[in-house]
């Protein structure tokens, strides 16, 4: 079943809810407008539709492969790799000064979204070469940035992220990779590093790698890390590339689902190269301080892993809505002549539904993310950079806990919309189920997520952030209270669930932030307990305030006399969300208060292991 971009979701969301108009508006902007965005849509759209979206089913079918140390791609990937690259994809956010367009994040957000629905696989190395992109932007120096950036912006050169080794995964200060210092300056690297995506492969002409190792005389402990530019193969002085690093691809490892994107198991320093013994390696800013270095990387990564949430559901949505729509099967409940469609039966709508509701929940909660994050740069205003730099850095954590828990939650309705069918690989629903469940796990697990929400996002600043966002939920539900004192009969009831679902949602949000206020010190492991629940109820309450939001926006132009179908389908898949996943918020709020029951019964099992 063919992929569509969901052009006229996006825009809505860019428009309305993202506020498009104030980020173009921005000083350093001035490049950018309306018709350029729409221009950018398009082409992106048509170049996602036609040349991404069929490698997805065969990257799944004909992964990359191994053979001695080296990892080649499909042919077509290598193309479609080629044409994102020559198309200045690479380079939509980044600096012009680099070969970079430098557009807000606002705008690549959506084309990032949608590379990803049409191949997720495809898209992770994209992704990874942008945050390797940021990190030297913020903290490689003159020289590194001029010999780096431009291969990287154009998609000549791919990068990747070197954390985790077989002894350590979300446990970094396990990492043994060392690094020792040479009279030129230069290191020699030598370490084990897994689950590296793109670690090896052949569509890009170079792979630059951005390493976690500890010098000699580093302490133990995360405070010991420095960062490391390694590279497949060496630079010469004039640009050109030189000898075969130190670097070896052991193996391809064999995953669950992203099929077609190699993740490697890389070996520094076995002799394997023809540098000699060590991989040749280039420290990135000051040693010991690349924990620090690396975050700047997994931030950029975490939001856009949160994006791959959203595309994965929304690629996931539309292939069970196009299969109920042409699956014919029983009657329909209230009486028919013969068999229906069984998009006609009700369990079947209220499960797509919930796919379309928690996709667009999703997306606004994102694309707000994204322009907070440009007001944060660029504003003119020192309070308003201030506000909305920490209100972005909230919600890194809920878009990637909340989007791609909601993905595997949409892929896995996809399985039951298709019934025994979707069980079965050939139908496709199963690939959306086995890619999305990745998207909770790397990049720092949901539960890493609600840690990082709990102790940086909402202790640290006493609350200051969540309380501003309940604030501006507020007025959000007054402007709702309003709309049904004015509704006609028909819509009155609706609307007036869609006010007092969100009201009771605000509340639980308040109480549950009030909760881990009032214990984090005090209880601190009844709180982390309930460190999930509550960034699944910031999570949800974000969606609901987005979709609240857009209820009100298509209302307005509905009253306005628009005759667009679009408003009156979003504006139902609003009510729907009030109605059938607000109520959720409650629930999760009683588990965060629930966290010492949760903890107590947890060290059963530590007891048990008690002699």
């Amino acid at each position: 079943m063919a992929y569509q971009v969901p052009l006229q979701d996006i825009r809505f969301t860019l428009n309305e809810l993202a506020g498009l108009t104030d980020v173009i508006g921005l000083p350093g902007q001035e490049d950018a407008s309306l018709d350029l965005v729409d221009a950018i849509l398009e082409e992106n759209a048509r170049l996602v539709e036609e040349v991404v979206a069929p490698l997805n089913p065969q990257g799944d079918r004909q992964p990359p492969v191994w053979q001695d140390g080296q990892v080649r791609v499909l042919p077509a990937w290598a193309k479609a790799y080629a044409q994102y690259g020559e198309g200045g994809w690479q380079g939509l956010p980044h600096p012009v000064q680099w070969g970079g367009q430098g557009l807000p994040k606002l705008i690549a957000a959506p084309v990032h979204e949608n590379f990803q629905s049409a191949c997720l696989a495809f898209t992770l190395c994209p992704m990874l070469t942008d945050a390797v992109i940021e990190a030297l932007l913020t903290v490689g120096s003159q020289a590194q940035q001029q010999r780096y950036l431009p291969k990287l912006i154009t998609g000549q050169w791919s990068g990747t992220m070197n954390l985790t080794e077989p002894q350590a995964g979300s446990d970094l200060a396990q990492i043994a990779s060392r690094a020792v210092r040479q009279d030129d300056g230069s290191y020699r690297l030598y370490g084990q590093k897994i689950f590296i995506t793109y670690g090896e492969h052949d569509q890009a002409e170079n792979i630059v790698h951005l390493v976690l190792a500890r010098t000699p005389d580093a302490p133990s402990g995360v405070n010991g890390f420095s960062l490391f530019i390694v590279h497949k193969f060496l630079v010469n002085d004039d640009g050109s590339l030189g000898k075969r690093n130190d670097i070896w691809c052991a193996k391809l490892e064999h995953k669950l689902g992203i099929h077609g994107s190699p993740t490697c198991e890389l070996v520094y320093g076995s002799g394997k190269g023809e540098v000699g013994e060590g991989a040749v390696a280039y420290l990135v800013g000051e040693e010991r301080r690349g924990l620090e270095y690396m975050f700047i990387m997994m931030n950029a990564a975490r939001f856009a892993v949160g994006q791959q949430g959203v595309a994965v559901a929304e690629r996931a949505y539309q292939h069970a809505r196009d299969y109920a729509l042409e699956r014919v099967q029983s009657r329909a409940v209230e009486g028919s002549a013969g068999p229906v469609a069984i998009a006609h039966h009700p369990d079947v709508q209220r499960m797509l539904l919930t796919m379309q509701a928690l996709t667009e929940a999703a997306r606004s909660v994102s694309y707000v993310a994204a322009a907070a994050h440009d007001l944060g740069t660029h504003h003119p205003d020192a309070a308003v950079r201030a506000s909305q730099q920490a209100l972005y850095e909230y919600l890194v954590p809920v878009v990637k806990g909340f989007a791609t828990e909601s993905a595997v939650e949409v892929a896995s309705l996809g399985i039951q919309v298709h019934g025994g069918m979707g069980f079965m690989e050939e139908t496709g629903a199963a690939q959306y189920y086995r890619d999305a469940r990745i998207l909770p796990i790397y990049e720092g697990t949901t539960a890493i997520q609600a840690n990082d929400f709990v102790g940086r996002k909402t202790v640290r600043d006493g609350g200051a952030t969540a309380h501003a966002c309940i604030a501006a939920m507020r007025e959000t539900l007054r402007l709702v209270t309003a709309e049904v004192q004015k509704a006609d009969a028909g819509d009155r009831d609706a609307l007036d669930l869609l006010r007092l679902n969100f009201d009771q949602a605000i509340c639980a949000y308040e109480d549950a932030v009030a909760y881990v206020l009032q214990n984090a010190a005090g209880q601190v492991r009844a709180v982390y307990a309930g460190s999930v629940p509550l960034l699944m109820l910031a999570g949800t309450v974000h969606g609901g305030w987005q979709m609240a939001r857009a209820a009100l926006a298509c209302r307005k132009h509905l009253a306005a006399g628009s005759s667009d179908v679009y408003y009156r389908r979003r504006l139902a898949t609003s009510l729907f969300y009030a109605a059938h996943i607000l109520p959720r918020a409650s629930g999760l709020s009683a588990a965060v208060r629930g966290g010492a029951v949760a903890d107590a019964c947890g060290m059963q099992w530590e007891k048990a292991s008690q002699p």
